[in-house]
């Protein structure tokens, strides 16, 4: 089955149409063949073809390069996540393995942006942790406990500073983190795309449909051709499970979103012309939201076990009205008619929130399941593996692989059952906050 294109993502049609699509139509050979042209794959390919400028590389995507989950995302760079409950120095250390590879991510980015003069609303304005229950107090003072041991620089606020801060009265408790990034996820990947070096050629379009090993080759078959490739870098995230990769170790979640028009004058004013804010919940099925820094509202309030390749526009429809009655519950004197565009995306997940980076064989290596943080860490992950494939190692390598491995899963039905199952319970736990 092809992934499909469209274009209903406010990120994505903010970015003029790129009018140089190459589609794969023929068989090729290669040195380095990756395959998914998101953060992580666009990360490989550009240090691999930094290393190998004699070598032919090439990148391939199911559809428009950059325009899968790398453009769909709620656009944080995360410097921490909420993660409650660390009684003991061993989870306390398992937290700073976390942490310590999103604060590489975000020194990755830094580089890339630096390096190429990228303009990608860049703002170091942190990022809220917020509820509307004040019984989630104790969730954040335990967060706030942790964070201190660790040196993270943060405050609790509560309802009458976030109203000033964020033009909504719904929240009533908050931990604002200063490190946390906010930033248009698809100017950046788009700029990911045109600082691609020259040896590394990207094929769009072209949906993988089989792979398998013969001898010390990789044949790719693809819809109108194939590949054979000495070595291959799966960069594929939410899809990685239906190409069979490490099938028993990651899942994928359909996430939807949707953003409002620019506000207007009047209507900004009547909220306190609050600067650029991102709000994540304290509860796991709560919504994202932010306010851009064009005025514009994102809201991000559903996840579900759901077919990945696509999602029908009167299922989307559903779910924007779902975002509808998230954005009034807070704004209430906003317009019923707001919402400007609606889309769906794909995240990749692993049971205990771990992220795959490994050499599977020989000449196979993969990197993905971000579980939500894929513009820091899936931009690290791509340059890192890119590095591994090549036999080198470095600090970051060290640093990564000291993390908790991701832990096996079922089998489906039995997956399928159990995650449907745990949505439904963390869905009903933050009910209010959606």
């Amino acid at each position: 089955m092809e992934v499909v294109n469209d274009n209903s993502c406010s990120w994505i049609n903010d970015i003029s149409p790129r009018n140089n699509i190459k589609i794969l139509s023929f068989d090729l050979d290669c040195e380095w063949l990756i395959v998914g042209a998101g953060f992580t794959g666009l990360s490989a390919a550009r240090k691999l073809g930094q290393l190998y400028p004699n070598q032919k590389i090439l990148l391939v995507d199911a559809q428009l390069a950059g325009e899968g989950a790398s453009s769909r995302n709620s656009g944080y760079l995360v410097d921490t996540t909420l993660n409650d409950g660390f009684t003991s120095n061993k989870e306390l250390d398992n937290y700073k393995k976390k942490v310590d590879i999103y604060k590489l991510g975000i020194d990755v980015i830094k580089k890339f942006i630096k390096e190429f003069q990228v303009d990608c609303d860049w703002n170091e304005c942190g990022k809220y942790f917020a509820s509307s229950k004040k019984e989630d107090r104790k969730i954040l003072e335990n967060f706030s406990y942790t964070l201190s041991k660790l040196g993270f620089e943060h405050n609790l606020l509560s309802n009458k500073e976030l109203k000033k801060r964020l033009g909504t009265n719904f929240y009533n408790i908050a931990l604002h983190t200063k490190g946390g990034i906010l930033l248009h996820p698809g100017k950046l990947v788009r700029a990911m795309i045109d600082t691609l070096p020259e040896n590394v050629n990207l094929y769009e379009n072209s949906s993988l449909l089989d792979w398998k090993k013969k001898n010390d080759t990789v044949i790719c078959k693809f819809k109108n051709g194939s590949i054979k490739t000495k070595k291959i870098i799966f960069a594929t995230n939410g899809f990685l499970k239906s190409l069979g990769i490490k099938s028993n170790y990651n899942f994928p979640i359909t996430l939807t979103a949707s953003m409002t028009r620019t506000l207007s004058e009047e209507e900004f004013i009547s909220l306190g012309e609050p600067k650029e804010w991102g709000v994540l919940p304290v509860r796991p099925m709560g919504a994202t939201i932010r306010m851009t820094k064009d005025r514009r509202i994102l809201i991000r309030n559903t996840a579900e076990v759901y077919n990945p390749y696509q999602m029908s526009k009167s299922e989307l429809t559903k779910r924007s009205l779902k975002q509808k009655t998230g954005i009034k519950k807070r704004f209430p004197e906003l317009p019923d008619d707001i919402i400007q565009s609606s889309w769906s995306g794909i995240v990749s997940r692993t049971r205990n929130s771990s992220q795959i980076f490994e050499k599977i064989d020989n000449n196979i290596f993969v990197a993905g399941c971000y579980n939500g943080s894929g513009i820091g860490v899936g931009t690290l992950f791509g340059e890192q593996i890119a590095i591994k494939a090549s036999n080198e190692n470095t600090k970051e390598i060290e640093t990564i692989e000291a993390r908790n491995k991701p832990t096996w899963l079922p089998p489906d039905p039995i997956l399928g059952l159990g995650v449907r199952a745990r949505l439904i319970y963390e869905r009903f736990r933050a009910k209010t906050e959606i």
